[in-house]
């Protein structure tokens, strides 16, 4: 969808000429999310914004959907592609809808069709069309605006977005929510976005594909996973920081990494059998399950009782499971919180499906880099 073949642009400045981009080629497949990362002043942003031609570039080919862009009027490719900025950019003396119809009205969309859009979208991010459409941005909070912004720039339907740090002015709770949601409703929208950003978290967790810059140049275009388990050189491995390992937890889900072959106990059974499971595990703890497969407790291995005991009498309550859908990040972080070195791991139901073990998490993430 966007091709990118020798972009070149070269500012001149009072000190001579100054190489901001330089011979940057790379393709972006329809539908997918591309994160440009690298230091302040790397040339991410000149690269975006050559797109839309809003700097024109001194040399090189930009093509989207096959189409060379020196050969479209700048005013009709900008209002072809979806634009959101930090500084969200919306007018304070229009309406909500008015804001989110402003493309379509200048594309002379019918006003019936621009609302209707308008109150779809916001019902998408979660805001009442009733109680949003006609609000002016002095009276929503700062959330709400970016949501604003970010649907505005989806309101003519675009097969291109480009998000210059589009949230990046909002504080961390309210940062994971919206790109949560944007997560969400791309998986619905597949769009093809090209998103700078300064954060390499918020690049794993949102990209396909991850270019990082260092002085104009691209060093790097890889997807997440490729990219922490394989840095290109130096730069790039240092950019991405010693804790790269860690990062990956993110890319990977728990039903990937989960024990599947595992005995898990029922509250009557007798407390010699959770002797054995446990013996022939070798793990901690054993899990036991009532009646539906629903993780209920855990059975230590230095449990005492007596030759009757049941392992129901002698289990301690689950502290914690986690979805099999859930990422590594999260499965770890509730292994340490809660001192559970087994973790069960459930569907939907709340039924037990595996097991996660501070073993089995390495092993998936040296499996995931012997494949990259």
């Amino acid at each position: 969808m966007i091709r990118l073949e020798h972009l070149t642009k070269v500012f001149n400045t009072p000190n001579g000429p100054v190489r901001a981009v330089d011979d940057v080629s790379l393709e972006l497949p329809e539908g997918e999310i591309c994160v440009l990362l690298g230091p302040s002043g790397c040339g991410k942003t000149t690269s975006m914004k050559m797109i839309n031609r809003l700097i024109e570039p001194t040399s090189g080919k930009i093509y989207i959907n096959g189409r060379d862009t020196d050969a479209t009027d700048p005013i009709q490719l900008r209002r072809s592609i979806g634009y959101v900025i930090q500084q969200i950019g919306l007018f304070p003396n229009k309406t909500v809808a008015d804001n989110i119809c402003v493309v379509p009205d200048l594309l002379g969309w019918d006003r019936k069709k621009t609302r209707a859009r308008a109150a779809e979208l916001l019902e998408l991010v979660g805001m009442d069309p009733a109680a949003f459409m006609g609000r002016y941005p002095k009276e929503l909070s700062g959330g709400q605006q970016q949501r604003v912004g970010v649907i505005r720039a989806l309101a003519a339907d675009p097969p291109v977005m480009l998000m210059d740090e589009p949230f990046g002015a909002i504080d961390p709770i309210n940062r994971e929510v919206i790109q949560d949601e944007f997560l969400r409703m791309q998986q619905a929208l597949r769009k093809t976005i090209i998103f700078v950003s300064h954060d390499l978290d918020e690049a794993v967790k949102m990209a396909d594909k991850i270019a990082i810059f260092r002085s104009g140049r691209l060093e790097q275009f890889a997807s997440p996973d490729r990219l922490l388990a394989n840095p290109a050189n130096s730069f790039v491995e240092s950019f991405l920081g010693s804790d790269r390992a860690l990062k990956r937890l993110r890319l990977v889900r728990v039903a990937e990494a989960m024990l599947t072959e595992f005995d898990a106990l029922r509250g009557d059974d007798p407390h010699a059998r959770g002797k054995v499971v446990l013996e022939e595990s070798g793990l901690p703890f054993a899990i036991v399950v009532d009646e539906n497969g629903r993780p209920t407790g855990c059975l230590a291995g230095n449990a005492e009782a007596g030759v009757d005991a049941k392992v129901g009498d002698l289990a301690r309550p689950v502290r914690a499971t986690i979805s099999t859908d859930a990422d590594l990040r999260l499965a770890v972080a509730s292994m340490f919180a809660q001192d559970m070195p087994v973790l069960p791991c459930v569907d939907d139901g709340g039924r037990l499906k595996g097991i996660l073990t501070y073993r089995s998490v390495v092993k998936s993430l040296a499996s995931a880099e012997a494949r990259e």
